[in-house]
């Protein structure tokens, strides 16, 4: 049996999850979650104190001397080396055979999860000036634990990987061709997610890749892709995860010249514009009062109204974008935190694709069914959770199988 930790680290937190593996050939759903948690407010960059959430399989809360108590200040490092004893000291958990980690960006030459060696590591390191604010984040578990325990074999998931299947003319920016090939391109991210939603899309229809699929994941980081056949052909998100939909605190996309003008004409410097655009403005900077649409869907300020109806409004423009990349569409689906919980944006967004054929059965919207599309409509809509860590699980164990 392999057992496999699942590694998600960001600015101020780690994502983690224990799975146990039984066979080479197991299946998505065959991998058994034993324990999944998260440390938060890491590195004095959260306003809140370090935390932790641990839960089991059943989804309830477990405590452990080696995880409570956590200082006012936990960086990490210390983080990760509390994870790692607190794993060595339960009985029921025998060592971890492989990490799997979730790298945000895997740049033009990982189409796939590959097992992390020095040069592997260094070749993206390289690659952190495209996404400044995840892929070192990303890493640093890596390199701590290679230092920790070198013995572990250590996987890197990519969230553009899925998208490298999109045609050229879907990657490419209208630029001098010298900037294309030095890799300023489109490359998509939430891939990881896309990935999981196409697999189990297909296993809701039997088999079948569903034909024409547009998949929305709606959370804090927004973005939708276009799955032809079970590949990615086109993707809101670009070069960065800046580009597409308003998110959380992200604008999405705007014109490049407001950029030009904001340096230039506002004399903001670079990091006070990146400072804008990454954590003032999507949901929060136009409703003024939260990045939480959950906030946004209960309060009765305009400002709010305004941020959800424009939030809609980019997803049906974007949802027509994609169709029409596709020659049309045959099922919509929703994930991640906004796509799986928010009816009133799923009904409002598939009010907004009435022109394409998709009609709502509204009861089972609201019960948060799997699908929501009324019997007799041509398009199919879905309400299908993500899970990027059993995605990762999933590749990380046939990857150790192999070696």
């Amino acid at each position: 049996m392999n057992r496999i930790l699942v590694l998600n680290s960001g600015s101020s937190s780690i994502k983690f999850a224990l799975y146990d593996v039984d066979h080479a050939d197991a299946s998505l759903s065959d991998l058994a979650m034993r324990y999944q948690g998260q440390f938060f407010g890491l590195g004095g960059r959260s306003r809140s104190l370090p935390g932790l959430k641990l839960k089991d399989a059943d989804g309830k809360s477990v405590s452990s001397v080696a995880m409570d108590d956590l200082p006012d200040h936990l960086d990490h490092h210390d983080a990760l080396i509390r994870l790692l004893g607190w794993i060595e000291a339960t009985p029921e958990l025998e060592d971890i055979t492989v990490v799997g980690h979730r790298v945000v960006h895997g740049g033009q030459h990982y189409h796939a999860p590959v097992i992390l060696d020095d040069a592997t590591l260094t070749e993206l390191e390289a690659l952190s000036p495209l996404a400044p604010l995840h892929q070192p984040y990303s890493l640093e578990p890596v390199k701590s634990l290679a230092r920790q325990r070198p013995e572990l074999m250590q996987v890197a998931c990519f969230d553009t990987a899925f998208h490298t299947t999109q045609p050229k003319i879907a990657q490419q920016f209208a630029l001098p061709r010298e900037l294309t090939e030095k890799g300023l391109i489109r490359y998509g991210f939430h891939g990881l997610s896309y990935d999981y939603i196409n697999c189990m899309l297909t296993k809701r229809l039997g088999g079948d890749t569903g034909g024409r699929v547009i998949a929305a994941h709606l959370g804090n980081g927004a973005s939708l892709c276009a799955i032809q056949d079970g590949r990615s052909v086109a993707s809101t998100t670009g070069f960065t995860a800046l580009e597409g939909l308003p998110m959380g605190t992200r604008c999405g996309s705007l014109d490049p010249g407001l950029v030009l003008h904001l340096l230039a004409e506002e004399g903001m410097s670079v990091g006070a514009v990146g400072d804008l655009l990454y954590n003032r403005s999507g949901l929060l900077g136009v409703s003024g009062i939260s990045s939480d649409m959950r906030e946004l869907l209960a309060s009765d300020a305009a400002s709010a109204r305004e941020a959800v109806e424009l939030f809609v409004y980019r997803i049906a423009r974007e949802i027509g974008s994609l169709a029409a990349a596709m020659g049309g569409l045959d099922h919509l689906v929703f994930t991640a935190g906004i796509g799986e919980h928010a009816a009133p944006v799923r009904q409002a967004v598939c009010e907004a694709c009435e022109w394409l054929g998709l009609t709502l059965d509204d009861a089972a919207n609201q019960r948060h069914a799997t699908q929501i599309n009324r019997h007799d409509s041509p398009i199919g809509a879905w309400v299908i959770p993500t899970d990027e860590e059993r995605m990762i699980a999933w590749y990380s164990a046939r990857l150790a199988a192999c070696h």
